[in-house]
């Protein structure tokens, strides 16, 4: 679909009153009404977090979400070991002690860990991401507990790659409930906005 500049005139009054005056970038999509065809927008969210880390691990993860769906997440990180690595999403953006300094995974039920498909998890819990010979991870994840505005945003938060791979909380370890025993924090980034 075409991405368009739409003044706000042509918005329905329900989305005009979210945008506050400012023009919006959207997509639209046609739509048939009462027999007549006319546009609907939808909003598209977009966030990007750099991560840095110990030992040369650098990333780059693109977040993005269409109104109120399921939010995108897409990353590439480098000079991890080959193999199976949690990948989470942590409560504060403040790195200011590296990556410790962005607390526990973004819990906002205040459930125990689990894996990304499970009922029961961390709304942070993404599972594993895994890094191939040459030490680089890329993956594409679809969640719907991540979300980039409202009462849970996860903009101004942290992503964090870790040492070791996430036991999903199945492991039996004393971390499992809380981390899944994923080990060190390799790298760390602050999710904020881009433009649309």
């Amino acid at each position: 679909m075409a991405s368009v500049a739409t003044p706000l005139s042509v918005l329905p009054n329900s989305l005009r009153s979210q945008v506050f005056g400012k023009l919006v970038r959207v997509r639209t999509a046609p739509v048939a009404f009462a027999n007549k065809s006319f546009r609907v927008s939808a909003e598209i969210k977009k966030a990007v977090a750099v991560l840095k880390g110990t030992a040369g691990v650098e990333g780059v993860v693109n977040l993005t979400q269409e109104d109120d769906g399921p939010t995108t997440v897409a990353l590439k990180i480098t000079g991890l070991a080959p193999g199976k690595h949690g990948f989470h999403l942590h409560q504060f953006g403040d790195t200011t002690n590296g990556c410790m300094s962005t607390g526990p995974h973004f819990n906002p039920n205040g459930l125990t860990h689990g894996g990304p498909d499970d009922e029961i998890r961390h709304a942070g819990d993404l599972g594993n991401v895994i890094a191939n010979e040459e030490g680089i991870a890329e993956a594409t994840i679809l969640d719907s507990q991540i979300p980039l505005s409202g009462t849970n945003s996860i903009v101004g938060r942290a992503f964090v790659i870790h040492e070791l791979e996430d036991d999903l909380g199945k492991g039996g370890h004393e971390l499992s409930a809380t981390t899944g025993n994923a080990g060190g924090r390799l790298a760390c980034g602050v999710i904020g906005l881009t433009p649309a």
